[in-house]
């Protein structure tokens, strides 16, 4: 999953940074409102932290914004302004969750997986399709009771499709969503048909009643075999 931090305070932005990608997932992060605002527009993101005290901008102002272009990308506000105004204001416009400044690493990934769970209709902190379980928690992968080795890249492959249940997925956003930007430098998107190929075999391998399809001329899709 990508997350893209917006956070003006260098030394918090630079924890939450390294504690999220310690837990494995693809970080991004601005540290204005105008950066934000050029990544919004350019990118998709799974998840977006939200400051709304920006120094160049309301970003209350910006989560109106990012919920007018109709995107996917879920925001949690983290503030240090922890009144009731701001969090009702954050909800109504859209935001999935409101956390106040200080807090624990721990209870903002917490955050980002209660959010997870309710947008995927997970089980727990799990996600299911067919005889496949994923496990959000330990980063495992279990076929019909019996675990699924899988390296990173096949794992969060499995995630994102897992997270868009019978939708089809589109070659580029989810090199994007699993590679980060830096793909808008690659030629061709060889390495996702690649990782998807491997990910297929290994599923079909392990007997998993669903498989990904490639879509002709859109991408590809999660379903039943």
């Amino acid at each position: 999953m990508k997350i893209l931090i917006i956070e003006d305070d260098d030394s918090l932005r630079e924890i939450i940074t390294r504690g999220l990608l310690d837990e494995g997932y693809i970080v991004e992060s601005a540290a204005n409102y105008s950066d934000a605002n050029d990544k919004i527009a350019g990118y998709s993101y799974d998840y977006i932290l939200l400051d709304i005290m920006l120094p160049d901008g309301n970003g209350l102002r910006l989560l109106e914004h990012i919920k007018s272009l109709n995107k996917r990308d879920h925001v949690i506000i983290i503030s240090a302004r922890d009144s009731l105004d701001d969090k009702v204001t954050g909800l109504d416009l859209g935001a999935d969750d409101y956390l106040a400044k200080p807090f624990y690493m721990a209870e903002l990934s917490a955050r980002i997986k209660s959010v997870l769970r309710r947008s995927a209709n997970a089980d727990g902190n799990k996600l299911k399709a067919g005889n496949i379980t994923l496990d959000l928690t330990g980063r495992s992968v279990d076929v019909g009771g019996k675990e699924l080795t899988l390296l990173k890249k096949e794992y969060d492959i499995l995630l994102y499709f897992l997270q868009r249940p019978n939708h089809i997925v589109d070659k580029a956003l989810l090199a994007e969503a699993v590679w980060g930007d830096y793909i808008d430098t690659v030629d061709n998107f060889d390495f996702v048909y690649a990782q998807v190929k491997n990910l297929r075999k290994k599923l079909d391998a392990a007997e998993a009643t669903v498989t990904i399809k490639a879509v002709y001329g859109f991408g590809y899709k999660l379903t039943e075999k």
